[in-house]
């Protein structure tokens, strides 16, 4: 028998290697091979743990998908250099 960890790390791990993925609740339960009701007890964990969402389709997807703005390097202003006459 399954436990629910046991489930949470394998559809972490499906969702972790396969960038994109989207599931129904009867998928999971297919690729897992669980009941019905552990099923849902393991998506709900996921999307509480905001590691999955659920999108319109019902479908459930990584939360982190789709634009993700990557930090800049900030640029020092340097004054120029005065020369000196003489």
């Amino acid at each position: 028998m399954k436990t629910t960890d046991d489930v949470v790390h394998r559809l972490r791990a499906e969702f972790l290697e396969m960038p994109g993925l989207r599931l129904s609740s009867a998928q999971v339960q297919r690729l897992c091979g669980i009941e019905c009701t552990l099923c849902q007890t393991v998506l709900d964990a996921l999307v509480t743990a905001r590691f999955l969402c659920v999108k319109a389709d019902g479908t459930y997807a990584r939360l982190t998908e789709g634009y993700m703005p990557r930090p800049r390097p900030v640029k020092a202003h340097m004054p120029r250099a005065v020369k000196a006459t003489s």
